[in-house]
């Protein structure tokens, strides 16, 4: 393997530092610094760039970022186990990391970062969903991201890239497919992490859009999407009836059958129910 940087491989952090992963933490290390460089690189140009992470373990995927040119990285860590793993990386890029001991659900992170900014992740798996859900629905769009390069269990990964009639189309593809283009970049089988986990990873990369594709109200389409989806099975005329009195000529004023069933609705007539039920 070639390095990267002068640090030592990255199992001999761990070993030095004793830093065994934790089921708990959601924990599951991407040792092949090949592997995380490339990840870096997926995540685009970043010399103009600051980027968050979250999750850095190690620092694996934290010195392909540096690496790679990035400007400055804010690594959000809540494992204080890593915290002097991640300072060794800090003073082998001087003035270019900042390391923070805490919880990414409550750290704001724009106090630290300044834009155009980048998010770079192999996200905990035990957050990495309700972070994705909260970066793609903003107050306020364009959001503070330009892009978000992130690792999930391929299952996840699946759900955000999902087509219409598929098993994986649901709440996650609408969600990110409206405000930003998304696609897997990379497939990672478990022996590539320590320690392995039961399913395989992939590396989704989505660029946001400087408007969403097709205009709504966002909590009007949030709440269309969520009841449609949470009864899937159910025609649509049936698992809205709780939106609107008259569903059925909403649903088919925006182009939809009454008896179609979510997965079978594209994201631009989830759009136009969503513009027919805002007056509700």
């Amino acid at each position: 393997m070639s390095a990267i940087d002068t640090l030592p491989p990255l199992r001999q952090v761990i070993a030095d530092h004793g830093l065994s992963a934790r089921k708990a933490l959601g924990q599951n290390f991407l040792l092949d610094l090949n592997l995380t460089a490339k990840i870096a690189r997926q995540a685009g140009d970043l010399a103009t760039c600051d980027v968050l992470e979250i999750g850095p373990g190690p620092g694996g995927l934290t010195r392909g970022l540096l690496a790679e040119g990035a400007r400055h990285v804010l690594a959000i860590e809540k494992d204080s186990r890593c915290i002097p793993a991640l300072e060794e990386v800090a003073a082998a890029y001087p003035g270019r990391l900042q390391v923070i001991n805490g919880d990414a659900l409550e750290i704001d992170p724009l106090a630290h970062l300044t834009p155009p900014i980048r998010v770079a992740a192999n996200l905990p798996y035990n957050i990495g969903t309700e972070l994705l859900v909260r970066w793609l629905t903003p107050k306020d769009w364009p959001p503070f991201w330009q892009s978000l390069t992130l690792m999930f269990q391929r299952e996840v990964a699946e759900r955000i890239v999902a087509a219409p009639g598929s098993k994986a189309y649901g709440r996650l593809a609408i969600l990110a497919q409206w405000r930003a283009s998304a696609r897997i970049v990379m497939s990672l089988p478990p022996g590539a992490f320590t320690p392995p986990p039961k399913v395989s990873s992939a590396v989704v990369h989505l660029e946001a859009l400087p408007e969403p594709r097709y205009p709504a109200d966002a909590a009007t389409l949030s709440r269309v999407v969520a009841a449609a989806f949470n009864q899937r099975r159910k025609m649509l005329r049936a698992a809205l009836k709780g939106l609107a009195p008259d569903i059925e000529d909403r649903l088919i004023a925006a182009g939809i059958a009454p008896t179609e069933r979510a997965e079978q609705v594209e994201l631009e007539q989830f759009c136009a129910l969503a513009r027919a039920l805002k007056p509700a």
